[in-house]
């Protein structure tokens, strides 16, 4: 065991913050993920229903979003990589992804906090009973 491990705290209380330094850990990438989704979700969504391309006289874009209008006869105007099918299906796939990893990293996080909080009051329960024995037979009065 070094010294940062140790970090002058007790064998059973180095675990338990130990696990809960992990947990903590954990929380924090999970709200990095779930920042991560969301930001994917809300790209999606602008390059679905936003709309775009060159502004005709009266100062509205010539093109609409991939949803409010699918069937747009295609343009040298309206030609936009991003808000192709296949790109808009790759951020799909890309946001969903996220989201299942936000999600199973959130769980992990709450299962993992939960059991190092679970742990603790177990550890210091059963070095009791072992005190007790050591020190000998007590007589009930």
């Amino acid at each position: 065991m070094t010294a940062a491990d140790s970090g002058g705290v007790k064998a059973g209380e180095g675990r338990e913050s130990q696990a809960l330094r992990d947990a903590g850990r954990a929380d924090k990438w999970s709200v990095g993920w779930i920042l991560v989704a969301v930001g994917l979700w809300m790209w999606f969504a602008f390059l679905m229903l936003s709309s775009y391309g060159p502004e005709s006289y009266d100062g509205v874009p010539r093109c609409e979003g991939p949803l409010i209008a699918p069937l747009q006869r295609d343009g040298y105007l309206c030609d936009s990589e991003l808000r192709q099918w296949p790109a808009l299906l790759g951020i799909l796939a890309l946001s969903s992804i996220a989201t299942v990893v936000a999600a199973a990293t959130t769980v992990y996080a709450k299962l993992l906090s939960r059991l190092a909080k679970a742990s603790g009051p177990e550890t210091a329960r059963a070095s009791r009973p072992e005190t007790a024995q050591a020190s000998g037979p007590q007589s009930e009065c």
